[in-house]
């Protein structure tokens, strides 16, 4: 019934005062409530000059994780919804909003240390807050304390190394692969041109930038027209916001500033080049990439983990905030450059979105507890005078025990890796000879034990944390703290296990063996007993990402080559670990490409470049995927067809590579004593000595003497290896682990917060967004 018809008929004159009245106080209220009905609706609609929500303000941090900002600046967007008004921008409550008048896209500088507020706000949409969290140029941010002062660049500008970047030039030379020196105010006369993979032709003309971050160097390299402007809201037209990250070789522990590698093979082949070797860096710089490298990711100079990847995050954020947002980034390197990308992969995920590696090793961790195990024996077997009577060692079973053809390995592993790697007194760049009692100069056990020691555990104390009081040596007694924790032991290892059941080697040499063989103390001196390790240490080294199992590597696509090992500790069997691990932890490998050639531990000269071209291929066709679906899964749906394991033997295309000593595919001491064949058992767990447990071939029990069993038990009174269980801690890594400030380590780490949304969003494009754990 309509509104006016029941007023109509309760006004009739027949109608009853009373009734008349409550019938038209009933008949205003339905017409005041359907008037504010009709009111709200107006006023709600689009155009309406009342108050109204018109959408929200969003701020994105694009340069980094809103949390781990450095250097004081930072480069954030600020987009507002149509027709919500102006916007008002404030930073710590200081008006900004000129700032974002012309663009929405802002270089912010001059952040505090610290917290830093930024607020944006326009007429009646919803305001948008973000917390800037700044750190020092010069680090840590996450990495935790450094355990010696930097010796400094004489052009320094104070003690953590900072000084303003500068800038060169580079060319390309017509008919040359090497770049060469350029000055724009004199320019070369025979400058090639590059046509990138965008169809942009320009003069292959290179500006490099060369900086200090995190107390250590930082270069970056780009195609760039001298005399145009380039800002990151603005680039040059010839980058195609993609970016090429170059590692160095070997493993060590410095306190002084280095050049960033650039070469594939950068600090494994620099004493003996590689001839026709393509560097990958150059046909990236023709093809649009910005080119990366720091010296703290350079294994070879700073063998840690954390270190490597705070400056590739810090230097990432550096080339967004002065170069433009990136698409993708891809990692290439090779034996160390290897390990760095590796290890960041997976303990850092969303710094890399492509790895290519060659010379390859999963980690540090697990080839150190190889190669401990071959300065061990190289002690036992280099000298005769140590086996006991009648007890005689051939070459081949040697290398029988060791798991190699030839005992080459061994030696070039234990001198050119092993022995510099874990001396403490080992000299290291930065650090002067010792001088006793000053702690500012390196480590000598006997005149100065409070000082600076050079060994990578050290480096990676944050890491693996300090060792306990109760198991304090003299010189940790004297320098009033605990060194660095073991993350390794043999107690239990039977070595030549595998030899003695086989009865390739007699009863007699495998207990002289296992009784002679001892281990290493905190100093990598020699000790009669077995190195029992350090557990909590063990438990970090799993839980940091020192040793890699590939737990977190599923959003990320690689690409191995490699060939055969000359006897320079590279044997193929390091990328058989990789594999093998990688299939454990998620079922399958389809993100991960095997490539392996004749030539010695690369495959082929042009792998190199070819791979990086691959990956190239590969993550562009991820990138234009906007399915709804996990990262993971388009990483291995989206790999080309024509991408896959390949094997080229003796140079001729097709033939398959099917015997294990093509790919050198080696075993090592501890799998010869019955270990896993993915390596990754740093101590094991242990069971009881069981004499009858020990059969030759055909099931007869090994003969061993009841001297010798006694002998045995005196080796292993606590039992041996248990290979079946997991090994001492073992178990995944966690993700962005922080180590704590400048001057207060947090030891094994603590996982940071969930990046901040709408941040760290300029490092990748759209399809890679699920890397950041938000």
């Amino acid at each position: 019934m309509r509104l006016h018809s029941v007023v109509s008929r309760l006004t009739r004159p027949s109608a009853r005062p009373a009734v008349v009245g409550v019938a038209v106080g009933i008949a205003l209220g339905i017409t005041l409530v359907l008037l504010t009905a009709v009111l709200s609706v107006v006023n709600a609609a689009p155009g309406s000059s009342a108050p109204h929500q018109q959408g929200k303000v969003r701020i994105q941090v694009l340069s980094n994780r809103a949390d781990l900002v450095s250097g004081g600046d930072v480069l954030v967007r600020i987009t507002v919804p149509r027709r919500a008004g102006r916007l008002r921008v404030t930073l710590d409550g200081r008006d900004i909003s000129k700032k974002f008048r012309k663009r929405s896209t802002v270089l912010l500088r001059g952040l505090d240390n610290g917290r830093n507020v930024l607020v944006a706000r326009a007429g009646n949409a919803r305001r948008d807050k973000v917390v800037i969290t700044n750190h020092r140029n010069g680090g840590p941010v996450f990495s935790g304390p450094v355990a010696a002062a930097y010796d400094c660049q004489d052009t320094a500008r104070d003690a953590l190394c900072n000084q303003p970047a500068s800038y060169s030039y580079l060319y390309k030379p017509k008919g040359q692969s090497a770049l060469q020196p350029y000055d724009p105010a004199q320019p070369a006369s025979d400058v090639d041109t590059a046509t990138t993979d965008q169809g942009r032709t320009v003069p292959f003309v290179v500006r490099r930038e060369d900086g200090y971050q995190d107390r250590d160097r930082y270069t970056i390299l780009t195609l760039f027209t001298p005399g145009e402007k380039w800002k990151a809201w603005a680039p040059q037209e010839q980058w195609n916001h993609k970016v090429l990250i170059t590692h160095g070789g070997g493993c060590g522990a410095s306190y002084a500033p280095a050049e960033p590698p650039l070469e594939d093979a950068s600090g494994t082949f620099d004493a003996v080049p590689v001839p026709l070797l393509q560097s990958s860096y150059v046909e990236a710089l023709r093809r649009g990439f910005a080119v990366l490298s720091t010296a703290l990711a350079n294994t070879g100079h700073n063998c840690n983990v954390a270190h490597n990847a705070e400056s590739l995050m810090m230097a990432k954020e550096r080339l967004v905030e002065r170069y433009g947002t990136i698409r993708y980034t891809i990692g290439t390197g090779c034996s160390g450059g290897s390990v760095a990308q590796h290890t960041v992969a997976n303990a850092y995920p969303g710094i890399y979105q492509g790895l290519v590696t060659t010379c390859s090793y999963p980690d540090v961790m697990s080839p150190g507890a190889q190669f401990a195990d071959y300065h061990l024996m190289r002690a036992y077997f280099e000298d005769p005078a140590r086996w006991a009577p009648g007890v005689v060692w051939s070459p081949t079973q040697i290398a029988d025990v060791e798991g190699h053809l030839t005992p080459v390995n061994a030696v070039t592993a234990d001198e050119g890796l092993f022995k510099s790697a874990i001396n403490p007194e080992h000299p290291c760049d930065g650090v002067p000879a010792p001088v006793a009692g000053d702690t500012a100069t390196r480590f000598d056990s006997d005149t100065n034990p409070g000082g600076v020691r050079c060994d990578i555990l050290t480096l990676m104390r944050n890491q693996l944390g300090p060792r306990p009081e109760s198991v304090w040596s003299s010189q940790e007694k004297a320098a009033g703290h605990g060194f660095a924790g073991l993350p390794f032991g043999n107690r239990g290892v039977q070595y030549g296990l595998k030899a003695v059941q086989g009865g390739r080697i007699t009863p007699e040499q495998f207990v002289d063996l296992n009784e002679k063989i001892g281990g290493l103390d905190v100093n990598a001196d020699p000790i009669a007993g077995r190195t029992a390790g350090d557990p909590a240490s063990i438990a970090n080294a799993y839980r940091t990402g020192l040793l890699n199992e590939f737990t977190h590597t599923s959003d990320v696509a690689m690409i191995n080559h490699g060939g055969p090992d000359p006897g320079i500790a590279h044997d193929y069997s390091h990328a058989v670990w990789s594999h093998l691990r990688l299939q454990r932890s998620q079922g399958h490998t389809d993100n991960r490409i095997e490539w392996f050639g004749p030539t010695p531990l690369l495959g082929d000269t042009r792998w190199p470049t070819e791979a990086f071209i691959a990956m190239d291929g590969w993550l562009a066709r991820v990138e234009k995927d906007r399915r709804s679906v996990p990262l993971a899964r388009k990483i291995v749906e989206d790999r080309p067809d024509s991408l896959a394991d390949r094997c080229i033997a003796d140079g001729v295309p097709g033939v398959v590579c099917r015997a294990d000593l093509a790919r050198t595919n080696l075993s090592t001491p501890r799998q010869e004593s019955g270990g896993p064949a993915a390596n990754d058992v740093l101590a094991c767990q242990l069971k009881p000595l069981d004499r009858a447990g020990y059969r030759l071939p055909r099931g007869l029990p090994i003969p061993f003497t009841d001297g010798q069993w006694a002998r045995l038990q005196a080796v292993f009174p606590d039992g041996v290896c248990e290979w079946a269980l997991p090994g001492i801690g073992q178990g995944p890594a966690s993700t962005w682990l922080g180590y704590g400030t400048a001057r207060r380590a947090t030891y094994g780490g603590a996982e940071l917060p969930p990046a901040p949304k709408g941040s760290g969003l300029g490092w990748f494009g759209r399809s890679f967004r699920g890397l950041w754990r938000q």
